[in-house]
């Protein structure tokens, strides 16, 4: 389950989640760093839509002691894959600006301890789903890790401005998790929750891309404003968000979710089109950061909502 934060800043003013402090010294900064390693708030969202699978696929609340299995294989499979994350991206990110101070970048944590640190806690999450939850759920969690280290981060990243098209596959892996830790298979509802989360991050990571493209530039990152201007990218970022949205509602179809859901989805994804449709007629980086805000807290309550429609289904 894969992508960053600093620990006290919000991803309000650190979107992907850099270190934006120096090392406080000490355990306790060093502490600090491993910890930012692993993207705490990205972990958090990646959660909450696994969460949302695991309370479809249980049809209710589902086993106290498999959530609490599951966020923990969770956290430590994502978190082991950012670590690796920065070390893979060291070169990038000390070139950035929002990057620089990153652990690695900045050389507070030397590459090779982060990889050590990424490698470890990914083997932590893979003996905690297979022994406790079942091989599916850790099969599938390691091969996000594998799909965002290998393919997006050390492939796509650099070599296309669809970098994050493919790689989206990576973040859009959590929801399956969550139905197969429940269910122990993987059915049309877990497919319907990932290609809902894999068409939600081109447009929320280009409004982020857009927010931050000299920086990217700077770095030879080919992502979208960079490589086909920002008209076209926001043209882009519209037609996703249609198909997302019209995604969400063809989900409503499905037994798997009821009304409670269907509700919420129309008035998010309005809103969500509305802001997309706003960015597309008068493009600014004021609109593209609106959309890049909502576009997280979309995602995080229309996984939310999946609880109380699993429990009241009606």
């Amino acid at each position: 389950m894969a992508e960053s934060t600093d620990s006290g800043q919000s991803t309000i003013n650190n979107p992907e989640g850099q270190s934006g402090t120096g090392n406080a010294g000490g355990l306790k900064g060093l502490l600090n760093d491993y910890v930012t390693l692993t993207k705490p708030p990205i972990i958090s969202l990646l959660l909450i839509t696994a969460i949302g699978g695991m309370f479809l696929a249980a049809e209710g609340v589902p086993s106290l002691t498999t959530l609490l299995l599951v966020c923990v294989g969770g956290a430590l499979g994502a978190g082991g894959a950012n670590a690796i994350n920065h070390f893979l991206d060291q070169d990038i990110d000390a070139i950035m600006s929002r990057t620089i101070k990153r652990p690695v970048a900045s050389n507070r944590i030397s590459p090779m301890h982060a990889l050590i640190f990424g490698i470890a806690l990914n083997v932590g999450a893979f003996f905690v789903l297979t022994y406790w939850v079942n091989l599916i759920a850790a099969v599938l969690t390691l091969a996000a890790t594998l799909f965002y280290v290998l393919v997006y981060t050390g492939w796509l990243k650099r070599n296309t401005p669809q970098n994050i098209v493919i790689g989206g596959a990576a973040g859009a892996i959590p929801p399956m998790v969550g139905w197969a830790a429940v269910t122990g298979s993987v059915d049309l509802p877990a497919l319907y929750l990932f290609t809902i989360v894999f068409f939600w991050t081109p447009p929320h990571f280009w409004a982020l891309a857009l927010m931050i493209q000299d920086d990217y530039a700077e770095a030879r990152v080919p992502m979208l404003p960079v490589v086909v201007g920002e008209e076209r990218t926001v043209q882009n970022i519209f037609m996703y968000s249609l198909a997302l949205i019209a995604l969400t509602i063809l989900f409503a179809a499905s037994d798997a979710v009821g009304l409670i859901y269907l509700g919420s989805a129309a008035v998010l994804g309005a809103f969500f089109i509305h802001l997309a449709w706003k960015l597309k007629q008068d493009y600014s980086i004021r609109r593209a950061k609106h959309l890049y805000l909502y576009s997280l807290l979309y995602l995080a309550l229309l996984f939310a909502v999946m609880l109380p429609d699993s429990v009241f289904h009606f």
